[in-house]
């Protein structure tokens, strides 16, 4: 066991020749790399795989074993100082590990298909292997500089990948708010790690726990200062896994493509802020103050997230908020003590989370065709309705991850849901009030979203959709290059016209090479039999397939988590697999419970989550489906009576949510633009008044050495009569000060 422990240092580093090939490709020979890009795909998918299985095989020795394994190498040594890096294998690694690649695998066989014929393939891969790479880098850390590098380098991927399409104005603008505002969190990420070597001299995450620990309970430590070091290091999960009020980037970051949004924002790198703080869960909790004060954040984070995406249109910028307020479900629990049930929903989330966001892709897709190559189009629920009928795979499985996450028993997300609940009664009951509240707010906007998607029929101005026409090896995702108006033109006339033939592509689309087009014949062929596509259609099968692997993890990872033994099983394998993180501090790893318990308390979650998707179908049932013009106030106010105070206030919830908050308009205001003036007036100053007195003196000294110079003519006896002058006129001047003021 000790021997494979030790090679665990190849897990991160085996995506990463296939970024370093790509790249050197495309440098040395880019015309041979190119008409091979579709070739890429495998030996990513097979990287990643050998990664999932060190990473499975260790976790089966760990639960075996119940040991944690660390191994360290010398970097630098010096007399005062000394660096090592290494990796450390032990529960919560093997949790992310295995999140990472079970759920990297299936984005990178989707990508393969969805992104085909999209210009930057070989980029958006090269992209992809190296997050994962520093993914993967970050959760097998040792210490905290190893990982703020592998941190860096994630941010780093992120902005890439957000920023994939930076030809649109909107993505590149979104790249950069990603990254701002995440390199606030990275600050102070760096200014706790710093404060906490001071305090302790070391950087090991078990050195570091023992020394924290005995300076806080011998008061060795003062500890106002240890918890602004705490609070540092957690600003920097905050900024990284959108918690509030660093929570603005994530739904602009969905202008990338979406495999990366169900990568980056479902189980990697908005999870990386979840990671840290279960890492440094020990050090945290000898710090009661900064328990306090993420359990705030995360009981915020979830209320705050679930009313944005009450009114949101977007159906991926409603999964990023719905992704906010479960990272703070994670988060609250973490706050509360319970790391149990914090990873127990971590896994569950990631899953179903990515299931929801690959259907979403499926849709985008299925919708382009009709309504053109805009995302503000392809991504607005409101243009969409009916689509049950033409993509049936996909809204199977979209409605068992809308499910899921309602917390419908018995998919995944409703064993650890309900788990963080009831933990939360234990802890504070408002805390459970505000998040039992969130969980009926989340069955409405996820239902929400189901039925303005798939219920009812199409909403879009032209109805002729569901001609066929011959498989077109035109690109239908060139977000790189706009399609000509006229092309858009051309689309909406062929599908209004009498003889009820429909065109979905004009002379003017753009083509793709010979090459590709002949490689994408022959995938087509190996995948699909028939040439022949119905819009809005199903996706390929090389699309479904993830979606129909993530919909087995989404009913049945839950069964891990099952913790109750008297009456028919006993199965809490997920408790098993945590006990050796009981070396470092005592988690709440839950005792079993007994099925009257359990299901007193899964009556009232799963009552109050029927209860949203209830109020969410007389909302959004088919009866409204059909409109051509959705009106969401207008929906609101038809369904109940018209008073006066009741019309207002729905006016303001859905103003509130629609308008995110108004925190960003607030952060535009305060910060961007109030920085911005207030550097215009610093600048004003620094100029005219700092740069103004300067230059005076430097300008009156010349005039004066110019009128000195003029006066000297050599004479002592001038000079006499000048100091004679300027002597009396003082004595004059005296006198008279002298006189008056007496």
């Amino acid at each position: 066991m000790e021997h494979t422990y030790k090679y665990a240092w190849i897990i991160p580093l085996l995506p990463l020749p296939v970024t370093m090939l790509i790249g050197f490709g495309l440098l040395l020979i880019p015309t041979a790399t190119k008409n091979i890009r579709r070739m890429w795909a495998f030996p990513n998918v097979l990287m990643l795989s050998i990664a999932m299985a060190f990473s499975v095989n260790l976790s089966i020795q760990q639960i075996n074993g119940n040991s944690i394994y660390q191994y360290l190498w010398s970097w630098t040594v010096n007399n005062d100082f000394s660096l090592e890096f290494g990796h450390l294998i032990d529960p919560l690694t093997s949790i992310m590990s295995i999140l990472i690649t079970t759920v990297g695998i299936m984005v990178l066989i989707y990508s393969d298909n969805y992104m085909s014929h999209d210009q930057g393939y070989l980029r958006f891969f090269a992209y992809m292997s190296f997050f994962n790479t520093s993914m993967l880098g970050l959760v097998t850390s040792s210490n905290l500089i190893q990982i703020y590098i592998f941190w860096e380098l994630v941010g780093m991927c992120s902005y890439l990948l957000i920023g994939f399409w930076f030809t649109r104005p909107i993505a590149a603008s979104a790249c950069q708010k990603a990254f701002v505002t995440n390199r606030i969190g990275d600050f102070g990420l760096l200014l706790g790690i710093l404060g906490l070597y001071w305090i302790t001299g070391s950087l090991e995450f078990r050195d570091l726990f023992k020394i924290v620990n005995n300076l806080v309970q011998n008061n060795g430590v003062d500890s106002l200062f240890a918890t602004l070091c705490a609070s540092f290091l957690f600003l920097g999960a905050v900024a990284k896994s959108a918690q509030f009020p660093l929570h603005i980037w994530l739904p602009d970051a969905m202008e990338g493509p979406t495999p990366i949004s169900a990568l980056i924002h479902a189980a990697t790198m908005v999870a990386a802020g979840i990671f840290l703080v279960a890492r440094l869960l020990p050090l945290f909790i000898v710090i009661p103050s900064i328990m306090n004060i993420i359990s705030l954040i995360g009981v915020i984070t979830v209320l705050l997230g679930a009313t944005l995406a009450l009114a949101q249109r977007d159906i991926k910028r409603s999964l990023a908020y719905s992704t906010m307020s479960q990272l703070g479900y994670i988060m609250l629990a973490l706050g509360i003590g319970s790391y149990r049930a914090a990873l127990f929903h971590l896994i569950t989330h990631a899953y179903s989370k990515a299931l929801l966001f690959l259907g979403s892709g499926s849709i985008i897709h299925s919708m382009e065709p009709i309504v053109g190559y805009s995302p503000e189009k392809s991504q607005n629920m409101v243009l969409m309705g009916g689509l049950a009928k033409y993509v049936p795979i996909t809204r199977i499985t979209f409605l068992l991850g809308t499910l899921s996450l309602c917390g419908i028993p018995p998919l995944a997300c409703f064993w650890s849901k309900d788990e963080i609940l009831n933990d939360s009664w234990l802890y504070s009951p408002t805390f459970a009030i505000i998040g039992s509240f969130t969980a009926g707010l989340t069955a409405f906007y996820m239902f929400r979203m189901y039925l303005l998607t798939f219920d009812g029929h199409l909403r879009i101005h032209f109805q002729n959709y569901s001609s066929t026409k011959s498989s077109s090896f035109y690109s239908i995702s060139l977000w790189g290059k706009k399609v000509p108006k006229a092309a858009n033109r051309n689309l909406l006339l062929s599908t209004m016209n009498t003889n009820n033939k429909v065109s979905f592509f004009s002379k003017n689309t753009y083509k793709i090479d010979d090459n590709t087009r002949k490689r994408i014949r022959y995938f087509s062929t190996y995948f699909r039999n028939k040439y022949t596509y119905t819009y809005p259609h199903e996706s390929d099968n090389t699309m479904l397939f993830p979606l129909l692997i993530l919909v087995l993890f989404t009913l049945f990872i839950g069964a891990i988590g099952i913790n109750f033994d008297r009456g028919v099983m006993y199965f809490d394998l997920l408790s098993k697999w945590l006990t050796p993180s009981t070396n470092f501090f005592h988690p709440n790893l839950n005792d079993s419970s007994d099925w009257y318990d359990f299901l007193e308390n899964a009556v009232f979650s799963v009552s109050i989550a029927l209860f949203g998707l209830f109020i969410a179908s007389i909302f959004y049932g088919s009866v409204y489906s059909s409109l051509q013009n959705l009106d969401l106030v207008n929906l609101f106010v038809k369904r109940v009576p018209k008073r006066i105070l009741l019309d207002q206030v729905k006016n303001v919830i859905y103003n509130w949510s629609y308008n995110r908050g108004y925190i960003d308009i607030f952060y535009t205001r305060i910060f961007t633009v109030g920085i911005r003036r207030l550097a215009e007036r610093i600048q004003f100053f620094d100029r005219y008044i700092i740069d103004g007195i300067i230059n005076g003196v430097g300008v009156a000294s010349f005039f004066i050495g110019e009128g000195v110079k003029y006066m000297g003519g050599g004479r002592v006896s001038s000079y006499l009569f000048l100091y004679l002058s300027y002597v009396s006129i003082f004595l004059l001047v005296l006198l008279f000060y002298y006189k008056f003021s007496n």
